[in-house]
């Protein structure tokens, strides 16, 4: 790492990052570079000393970043009936930039998170009935480590280093607030169980076997969740899900809710490696 980056140098982290990724064949399951995990790896090695990065260039920023939410907002008429009434709904994944700016304002407005560009693995969704915006989904990829979760599955160090993979992360879920529908989220959540793993496979090149998410019991109770059959397996030690270095115990803890996609979900995440 440390000649790609000397060598490299004057063409920048994000050629250095690519470059790192072809010599260590670091690659996903579909054969696409880590690039991004790459970069931030290298982000944070320099931070501890250990490789010198070229400065970056100031150039416009490129892809997405947090949204501008300063102007005025008019939210459209409530949407208020049985949730028999907004089916068929339709899961379409976000494409292009207008819609990937549209879903990043609602985040950003309406979820007490905000909107945060996500590293590695994700999928963002839409939920529409006839052309109507009803809800948003974020999926990405999983903690590292949650003791609750890993005491669950049963496996190793080694076994989740190696499946880890797996398992995709509800990041968020954003019912909008205009939309006051009984019943709706654990149908959305169904919905999603039976759609996105078909989605991720063709976007990532594998399938996933357990969906997993956070619920900040402070703020909701996690009754979609219950009520789509998710498991709630305890909660979080509070430090967030890539806090590795443990310098934020207690400060946000969640419960952890998870859905195994198939009935051997943990014997074959503990399997030696994944059929």
């Amino acid at each position: 790492m440390r000649v790609v980056a000397h060598d490299y140098a004057g063409l920048g982290v994000t050629e250095i990052a690519r470059t790192v990724c072809e010599l260590l064949e670091w690659k996903r399951p579909n054969g696409r570079l880590k690039n991004l995990e790459c970069r931030q790896l290298l982000e944070r090695l320099q931070a501890g000393g250990a490789v010198t990065l070229p400065a970056l260039r100031k150039t416009k920023s490129k892809g997405p970043q947090r949204v501008d939410t300063s102007q005025q907002f008019f939210e459209p008429e409530p949407v208020e009936c049985a949730a028999r009434e907004c089916e068929p709904l339709e899961l379409a994944l976000v494409q292009g930039p207008a819609e990937g700016r549209l879903w990043r304002e609602q985040m950003e407005r309406h979820h007490y998170l905000g909107c945060r560009v996500p590293f590695g693995a994700n999928l963002r969704y839409w939920v529409r009935n006839r052309d109507r915006e009803l809800a948003g989904l974020l999926w990405t990829s999983p903690a590292w480590k949650m003791q609750n979760r890993d005491a669950w599955i049963g496996w190793n160090d080694e076994q989740r280093k190696r499946n880890l993979q797996a398992i995709v992360n509800n990041g968020r879920f954003l019912i909008l607030p205009w939309v006051r529908v009984k019943g709706l989220a654990s149908k959305i959540l169904a919905l999603n169980a039976r759609q996105m793993p078909h989605d991720w496979e063709v976007r990532y090149g594998y399938r996933p076997l357990l969906l997993e998410t956070l619920v900040d019991a402070t703020r909701f109770r996690g009754t979609c969740y219950r009520a789509a059959n998710w498991i709630c397996l305890g909660q979080t030690a509070g430090r967030g899900r890539m806090d590795r270095e443990h310098k934020a115990d207690g400060r946000s803890i969640k419960d952890i809710y998870v859905y195994p996609l198939v009935r051997n979900a943990r014997q074959r995440l503990c399997s030696d490696p994944i059929p």
